[in-house]
């Protein structure tokens, strides 16, 4: 399908380290989504591997390197492994509400928490409460965030906050744009992997064939929490591909290895610096 914006102008990122691979480098390249189309544009975009970053849609485009691979999980087929039952069955009663897409001083005290276990020496770690709305809001696409609560325990106050998930809403899939949630929650162990599954249920409830979990990179422990979710497809040249259930069974089992502490549920981002760009077409 053909978004109805003609030639958009696209930019290539100067080359940094990259933050998943020791040694190699990589580049993005990236456009602006903008005006009354900028939906439509996303989605095309969204299809050939792009991710969204605010106002931008990015996707790797490093020389010597094509480790990235979007992945997505089929919706409608998806079934849960025994672990997965059990993660759905313990936080079955967390209220997930659809929120528009308005940064909360709640949300942003639950992502610090996020970064400071999870990612405390990542470029995140810098940002303040105004870096954290326009994440947020700076959207130009149908965005909303879902929060996800314990029980009220009086019916008037929301429950505790435990995590949060900002999502786009795409024709034929929702876009987990970023996620965060309370690490540290022993009650509430696999939050991060929990609003996987919820997204995953919710796209198939609403008749949206995907749940985009951005990119997969082997070799990268961080990365290696998105292939225990079947059935997988990942892009290749030849279009989306399913990956192969020996293939999975293969990976599924390298990352239940991992000492505790190398990846895990949710703690591999993507993220877009463009400073530095230059046009390219």
């Amino acid at each position: 399908m053909t978004a109805p914006v003609r030639f958009p102008r696209f930019f290539v990122t100067s080359p940094a380290p990259c933050p998943y691979l020791p040694g190699r480098s990589e580049r993005k390249v990236f456009t602006e989504l903008k005006g009354p189309h900028a939906d439509s544009l996303n989605d095309a975009l969204g299809r050939i591997g792009f991710r969204r970053s605010q106002t931008v849609a990015y996707r790797p485009s490093c020389l010597d390197c094509h480790a990235c691979i979007s992945v997505r999980v089929a919706a409608n087929e998806f079934a849960p492994s025994s672990t997965q039952k059990r993660n759905l069955k313990r936080n079955s009663d967390l209220v997930a509400t659809v929120c528009r897409p308005w940064s909360t001083s709640e949300q942003f005290e639950l992502l610090q928490k996020y970064l400071g276990v999870r990612h405390p020496e990542g470029g995140m770690t810098s940002m303040d409460e105004v870096d954290f709305a326009d994440m947020v809001e700076h959207t130009p696409v149908t965005s909303y965030v879902i929060e996800y609560r314990e029980p009220s325990l009086d019916d008037i106050t929301p429950g505790r906050l435990v995590g949060a998930c900002l999502t786009d809403k795409q024709c034929d899939g929702l876009s987990m744009i970023y996620s965060f949630y309370d690490p540290e929650h022993d009650a509430r162990q696999g939050l991060g992997n929990y609003i996987i599954l919820d997204h995953i249920r919710r796209a198939a409830e609403t008749g949206l064939a995907y749940v985009y979990l951005g990119y997969w990179v082997e070799g990268s422990a961080r990365m290696q929490y998105k292939v225990r979710y079947r059935p997988l497809e990942r892009l290749t040249r030849g279009g989306w591909e399913r990956m192969a259930e020996a293939e999975q069974d293969r990976l599924i089992a390298a990352a239940a290895s991992m000492p505790r502490g190398t990846g895990g549920e949710g703690s591999g981002k993507d993220g877009l610096a463009v400073s530095g760009g230059c046009a390219v077409g």
